[in-house]
């Protein structure tokens, strides 16, 4: 049997990227407070700076996270929300959505995908940035079960049930009509399947400032900079900076009655 050939991933200015998709809107699904920013705060922050409205949607407030022993679950909630909306307001988030599900076992339940789905029509984004769905061996911590769940729990979102009027009927009933995800831009993927590079050349300070916002979660600040540095640099290959993400086509011209 023949293995095709995995296709280089390009690497796209942010401009470019912004025309070739169309992009008004776009939604950010996490699972937790800075999952966001070490994925994709720089490709965000060079969205908002060119007028693209950029929606985050957290899923839990990451109450099982941190190192303080001392620290109650209710006010790690409170805490790392505070965070994130920091942090937001360094890339240009114009909103921070937050639902109910519990950190750290977070499943892509029918009543998740409906509460994304209300999320979608509300926003009406032509592109949803969020996690793979697919277990990344490579480095494992991409993989938490939470990421593969939230992405798992987009990816029916976008398809079919977002523009499925008989899906959800209350959603319509409540003024929320269906309508077209026209791309996805799926963050920690496997290696085989990143097909986009976006140059964030110029926006990677504006990232570490939001990930120095989550102030809890840093251990070792120094050290976590360093890291996310060096994967920026890997990315980009050629002296520059990159974030990484496996873009699929939800709907386009040649897609006809779903297929």
């Amino acid at each position: 049997m023949t293995t095709m050939p995995v296709p280089a991933a390009r690497l796209c200015p942010p401009a470019e990227l912004i025309a070739e998709l169309g992009l008004h809107k776009v939604l950010a699904v996490s699972a937790h407070p800075d999952d966001i920013d070490f994925g994709s705060a720089a490709t965000i922050a060079a969205l908002t700076d060119a007028g693209v409205e950029v929606t985050l949607c957290m899923l839990t407030t990451g109450d099982a996270g941190g190192f303080d022993p001392g620290r109650n679950a209710e006010e790690t909630s409170r805490l790392r929300r505070a965070e994130q909306e920091a942090a937001a307001d360094v890339v240009g988030i114009s909103e921070v959505i937050v639902l109910d599900e519990r950190d750290g076992f977070v499943q892509p339940t029918s009543q998740l995908v409906g509460e994304l789905v209300r999320v979608m029509r509300q926003t009406q984004p032509q592109a949803v940035l969020s996690f793979h769905p697919e277990r990344a061996w490579d480095r494992l911590q991409k993989a938490h079960p939470d990421h593969l769940a939230t992405g798992e729990a987009v990816v029916r979102a976008a398809y079919p049930y977002v523009e499925n009027p008989f899906a959800y009927p209350e959603l319509e009933a409540a003024g929320l009509p269906a309508f077209k995800i026209q791309h996805l831009l799926l963050m920690g993927s496997p290696a085989e399947r990143v097909n986009l590079r976006v140059d964030v050349t110029g926006y990677q300070d504006r990232k570490l400032a939001a990930l120095g916002r989550h102030f809890s979660q840093h251990r070792d600040a120094d050290r976590m900079r360093e890291f996310v540095v060096e994967q920026l640099q890997t990315a980009h290959g050629a002296g520059g900076y990159a974030e990484e993400f496996h873009h699929v086509v939800v709907n386009d011209p040649a897609r006809i009655s779903g297929f």
